[in-house]
C-alpha cells in the first residue's frame, strides 16, 4: 500500500539547522577578519576549526533538501537516504578529527609550545557561547534524527574544544605550565570519539536495512497475526529510510480468497501498523493457504 511523502525528522529540523549554520558562519568570518586585522594566528587558527563545523551543517542542510525532493521513476523511494549519507559523512569526519587530535596531542606532549594564553581564552570564550548556542537549538532535533545527530555531533565538540581551551588557558596564563594544552585536549578527543562511534554505526545500520531500534518486530508479528481472518505472518522484514520514515513488508496467510474482504483485511493491517508502531510506509501480500514461493527469509 503506497502512502504519500513522509516528512522526515530532519526536515522538521530544518529552520534551527539553518539558523545554527548562520552563526557559526558569521562567527567564523569574524574570527577571519579579526585575524587579518590583528595578525592573531590563534584566530585564524580556530576560524579553520569553526570551517569544519561550517561544512559539517552545511552537509547536513543539504542532505535534508535533498530528501524532500518527490519520489521518481529512478528513485521511487526519493531522496531520504540521503540523511543518513550525511550523518555517515560527518560520523566519518569527526573520527578523523578525534584521531588528529590525539595526534596532535602528543605531538605536543613531547615538546609542548608556548601559547598566548589571553588570546586563546578570548577566542574561546566567544566561540563557547556561539556553540553552546547552537547545541541548545540543536538538542531536540537531535534525538529525533541521525542527520541532525550528526549536525550536534559537530556543534557538540567545537564546544567541548573551547571549553578545554579556556581550561587550558587558565591554567598556562596563571601557572605557566604548557603541558596543559595537549593533556586536555587528548580528554576531548577521547570524549567525542565514542559517542561519534555510535553514530556511525547507527548509519551504517540503517543503509544495512537493519531492523530500526524503536521498533519490535516481535511484538509487530504478533500484533498483525491476531488480527482477525490472519492465518499466518512470514517473510516480515522493517526497515528505515532514513530517521523517523520507516518502511515494512509482509506476506499475509488469509483464511478467505474473497476481493472485498481482502481489501478490508489491507485496511486492517495498514491501519494497525501504522497506529501501534512507527511505520510511514506498508507493503502486504495476501496469500491463501497452500501458496508457496520461494524466500530467503522467515
Amino acid at each position: 500500500m503506497a502512502h504519500g511523502h513522509a516528512v522526515s525528522a530532519s526536515s522538521q529540523n530544518k529552520g534551527r539547522l539553518k539558523l545554527v549554520l548562520t552563526f557559526t558562519l558569521l562567527y567564523m568570518i569574524a574570527e577571519v577578519v579579526g585575524g587579518l586585522l590583528t595578525g592573531s594566528l590563534a584566530l585564524l587558527a580556530d576560524a579553520g576549526h569553526m570551517l569544519t563545523d561550517v561544512g559539517g551543517l552545511a552537509f547536513a542542510l543539504i542532505a535534508i533538501m535533498l530528501a524532500e525532493r518527490p519520489a521518481s521513476p529512478e528513485r521511487t523511494y526519493g531522496y531520504y537516504r540521503a540523511e543518513i549519507l550525511a550523518a555517515l559523512a560527518n560520523a566519518v569526519i569527526l573520527i578523523g578529527i578525534s584521531l588528529y587530535i590525539l595526534y596532535e596531542a602528543y605531538q605536543r606532549f613531547l615538546d609542548p609550545p608556548e601559547v598566548e594564553s589571553k588570546a586563546m581564552l578570548l577566542v574561546a570564550t566567544i566561540g563557547l557561547v556561539v556553540n553552546l548556542a547552537g547545541m541548545y537549538i540543536l538538542r531536540k532535533g537531535s534525538q529525533e534524527s541521525l542527520n541532525m545527530k550528526g549536525a550536534y555531533f559537530e556543534v557538540l565538540s567545537d564546544m567541548l574544544t573551547s571549553v578545554g581551551v579556556i581550561i587550558a588557558g587558565v591554567i598556562m596564563w596563571t601557572t605557566g605550565w604548557y603541558y596543559a594544552d595537549p593533556i586536555l585536549s587528548a580528554g576531548i578527543g577521547l570524549f567525542i570519539l565514542p559517542r561519534t562511534w555510535v553514530l556511525l554505526k547507527e548509519a551504517v545500520g540503517v543503509l544495512l536495512e537493519g531492523t530500526p531500534s524503536d521498533v519490535n518486530i516481535e511484538e509487530l508479528r504478533k500484533s498483525i497475526a491476531a488480527l482477525e481472518g490472519v492465518e499466518e505472518v512470514h517473510d516480515l522484514h522493517v526497515w528505515s529510510l532514513t530517521s523517523g520514515v520507516n518502511a515494512m513488508s509482509a506476506h499475509v496467510v488469509v483464511a478467505t480468497d474473497n476481493s472485498a474482504l481482502n481489501n478490508e483485511m489491507l485496511k486492517r493491517i495498514s491501519q494497525d501498523v501504522t497506529s501501534r508502531f512507527k511505520i510511514s510506509h506498508t507493503t502486504v501480500q495476501l496469500e491463501s493457504r497452500g501458496y508457496e514461493e520461494n524466500e530467503t527469509h522467515l
